[in-house]
């Protein structure tokens, strides 16, 4: 993991950003947002003179034009008109094709039909250009794990300082083969940054998500400094269950949370399937994840300077079904 990025940079200020969240594989309304945003294709790259773009990650999986949307996305980046920060489908698919190289034949990954199916779309978009997603993969191991500059963050799913801090220092050490244990640290830390805070559900209850899994945990906000129950902590599509909702937060719970204050830069993520019309979570916090690839939004979030958030910076289009 020596070539994993922790940041990389982009040379305007934070007001020339514009901040776009999970693509999933739509390819055509990336483009159509694109051109919403006044970007233009020339020399085959989508530019626009005075701005640049940041990807929130998720660009794989799920959609229909996986291989146009990580074409665009990717020819952006190497012209220095966008940046992207890994999501959590990009994790996994570089932990699914790695090799093992403690077990022969093995991948960071397992192979698992719950693992397989997360990935499947993509693998079947790429099965007649497998060259292509082997370079492909060689790229998305040099994508930093987030983006920051003076005025504004992007993470895919939870902004952690003291992860943030602890991979700084080894990054430059670290091994992709670290990723294969699930208790390792390098693999909790880079978990809490690509999936968020997942805390697990109270025996012996156990969720079926929208998708038909069987969840044991729930996704939780890192934005609340005292929350009263599971139910105002919980940051997720599929609802917890009313007797679940209602228990209280307790000391342990809380000692798991992370808290992104108001003191902080603006902050954008993707990740979490909301719905309904874009605005901040907090007057610091987007998430710019409108379930574009589930007939949703595909939404971004032009920055102006300001360090208060505003709904009136979205901009997104709707997916054509």
């Amino acid at each position: 993991m020596s070539d994993l990025q922790a940041t990389e940079e982009l040379n305007v200020k934070a007001s020339q950003l514009d901040i776009i969240g999970d693509v999933h594989g739509c390819a055509n309304t990336l483009q159509r947002l694109l051109q919403k945003l006044d970007y233009q294709k020339v020399a085959g790259v989508y530019r626009n003179p005075q701005r640049k773009v940041v990807f929130v990650g998720d660009i794989v999986d799920r959609g229909p034009r996986i291989r146009e949307a990580l074409a665009i996305v990717r020819d952006m980046v190497d012209a220095g008109e966008a940046t992207m920060v890994l999501g959590n489908h990009e994790l996994h698919a570089l932990c699914y094709c790695l090799p093992n190289p403690n077990i022969p034949n093995h991948y960071l990954r397992p192979h698992t039909p719950r693992n397989t199916s997360i990935i499947q779309e993509t693998l079947e978009q790429f099965a007649n250009h497998s060259q292509d997603w082997q370079d492909h993969l060689r790229w998305l191991k040099q994508r930093p794990l987030y983006f920051q500059m003076p005025g504004v963050r992007v993470i895919h799913a939870c902004w952690d300082q003291s992860v943030i801090n602890r991979l700084a220092a080894v990054i430059p050490e670290a091994r992709w083969s670290e990723l294969a244990d699930p208790a390792s640290q390098l693999s909790r830390d880079v978990k809490r940054l690509t999936s968020g805070v997942e805390l697990p559900l109270p025996e012996p209850h156990i969720m079926l998500s929208a998708e038909g899994y069987r969840r044991r945990s729930f996704r939780a906000g890192f934005w609340q400094s005292n929350p009263v129950n599971l139910g105002a902590l919980a940051f997720q599509p599929d609802p917890l269950p009313d007797s679940v909702a209602a228990l209280p937060v307790t000391d342990d719970i809380k000692a798991q949370l992370v808290v992104y204050d108001s003191s902080q830069p603006p902050l954008f993520v993707g990740h979490y399937w909301l719905n309904g019309s874009p605005k901040p979570i907090t007057e610091n916090i987007a998430c710019l994840d409108y379930s574009a690839v589930k007939f949703g939004r595909l939404v971004a979030y032009r920055c102006d300077g300001r360090q208060t958030l505003h709904p009136n910076q979205y901009n997104w289009v709707y997916v054509d079904p």
